[in-house]
């Protein structure tokens, strides 16, 4: 309850700023550059044009232009992106009115307010836009206009947003030689889009300045003898903390350093909690350039021609290597022990995609990778389902060791002895966890349980399951026959035909 509270609480707090942002906008707007005449780029640049060429007010064309596009967004790339856009485009339309009937004269004409320093005009108004856009932007907000042009391309090209709006903002400024050249010749036309530009540029830099400051870190090294009261203190207060062990040189005796990364404004808090457990602790803190992973940004450097990555929760080289074969190359599959994960993953639920499920979640919640995993069960129909779930301890209640393949065996053949019915089915789930997506996939191969082992390929039960339609056990048929035909061939396929798509 208390995380659903927060989360509608920042989201109401976005609003606000996005609000406020807005209202600085359009005041760097209708204040300085449309007075001036000063063609800055987005849909508000082209608005703008057309206000200089026909003077029909920015507010009515910017809003008819982004209704246009809005419509073209909501069925491209989705409702979603356009809630805050939908919000900014109305908000901001409704500031630029009331401002300019607010500051206008009896003529209609707004007002000079640096007298005839028309690059003051710029400058100012140029900083107010990049200071609005940037809390805009750090409250996940949007003035509308070519940010959705950005979004749509982007989703059917592999173009940056950022090209994408350098360019369409290059094209608009450079679209005012036109508006201007007829009534004021080539050199007044001229000195506009060197203004145009250089609006552009000093907004670009107040934008990333803006954005840049609320992302700016700092790293702690905290040498106390109280360093657990401390670590515990801040992990509570909901910071990642790492412990090292280090010496002192002096004294040559172990110390243990605390490790803390954060965000800059968030380094009084830390430095309080410190003092609070021990104020003569030893603390060195230090700007970092850059911090990315949970909690902070991703990173963004490309690598050329990668495979995406999914982890297989197993460290079980028979399935790896069988999922590896079925898959492919489309995709870099890695186990548990390629991401450095040994600790026993949670398997306690009573059906296999509980704990397919399980898993796959223990390890996008500690080790943040796409991952998949699975649960595999023999089901005897004579036995009411047995071993299932229990399929790889099947003996361990018998004093058997876990994943022992003999013994599981010798106690299912011998609770089968004097059954008729020996008809059993091979049942896979697996749980897959990709692009906040969470799915499940079944695969089933029918047979029955012969009467002794037979073959000396696969593992598991292979050697006593013959699958129905063939004369031999998935222990003779071999790796190939029965990677085309198994219950994990079948559910992989399925997980294969959705990553495809």
């Amino acid at each position: 309850m208390k995380q659903r509270l927060k989360l509608i609480a920042d989201e109401a707090s976005d609003y606000i700023y996005i609000a406020i942002a807005l209202l600085i906008y359009a005041t760097g707007v209708t204040l300085f550059l449309l007075p001036y005449e000063i063609t800055t780029g987005g849909v508000t640049g082209i608005a703008s044009l057309i206000f200089f060429a026909t003077g029909i007010e920015v507010q009515i064309s910017y809003l008819i232009m982004n209704a246009i596009l809005l419509v073209l967004a909501i069925k491209i790339v989705g409702w979603r992106f356009c809630v805050k856009t939908i919000y900014g485009v109305g908000l901001l339309t409704i500031y630029l009115w009331v401002l300019q009937r607010m500051v206008e004269d009896d003529n209609g004409q707004l007002p000079h307010l640096v007298g005839d320093q028309a690059f003051m005009a710029v400058v100012l108004g140029a900083l107010l836009e990049g200071i609005a856009l940037g809390i805009c932007f750090s409250h996940n907000g949007s003035t509308g206009g070519t940010d959705i042009i950005a979004a749509i391309v982007n989703k059917y090209k592999e173009v940056s947003l950022g090209t994408v709006l350098m360019l369409l903002d290059c094209i608009i400024i450079s679209s005012s030689y036109f508006v201007f050249v007829g009534d004021e010749g080539t050199t007044k036309a001229l000195e506009k889009i060197v203004f145009g530009f250089t609006a552009l540029i000093i907004s670009g830099m107040t934008l990333d300045f803006v954005v840049n400051r609320n992302r700016q870190s700092v790293q702690f090294m905290i040498f106390s003898r109280n360093y657990s009261r401390i670590a515990t203190m801040l992990n509570k207060q909901g910071f990642g903390v790492t412990v090292l062990d280090g010496t002192g040189w002096y004294t040559r005796t172990e110390r243990k350093v605390v490790v803390v990364v954060a965000r800059k404004r968030q380094s009084v808090n830390i430095l309080r909690y410190i003092k609070i457990i021990d104020p003569y602790a030893f603390v060195s803190m230090g700007n970092v350039q850059g911090v990315y992973g949970e909690g902070f940004d991703p990173m963004k450097a490309k690598i050329k021609k990668a495979k995406p990555t999914l982890v297989f929760a197993t460290n079980n080289q028979h399935k790896l290597e069988e999922v590896r074969k079925i898959i492919g190359d489309k995709f870099e599959i890695r186990s548990l022990e390629d991401i450095g994960c040994k600790v026993e993953l949670p398997e306690t639920s009573d059906s296999l995609e509980g704990n397919a499920l399980q898993k796959a979640q223990y390890i996008k919640k500690y080790y943040g990778f796409d991952c998949f995993a699975d649960d595999t069960g023999l089901e005897c129909a004579a036995l009411g389902g047995e071993p299932g779930v229990r399929s790889a301890r099947y003996a361990c209640e018998d004093g058997g060791a876990d994943h022992d393949s003999e013994a599981n065996m010798k106690k299912l053949l011998k609770n089968l002895e004097g059954k008729e019915d020996r008809s059993a089915q091979f049942r896979t789930a697996i749980a897959l966890l990709y692009k906040d997506e969470t799915l499940v996939f079944e695969g089933i191969v029918k047979g029955h349980i012969i009467s002794e082992k037979k073959g000396s390929e696969g593992f598991g039960y292979d050697p006593v399951f013959m699958p129905d339609g063939y004369n031999e056990t998935f222990a003779e048929l071999g790796s190939d026959v029965k990677n085309k035909i198994s219950h994990r061939a079948q559910a992989v396929a399925k997980l294969c035909e959705f990553l495809i798509k």
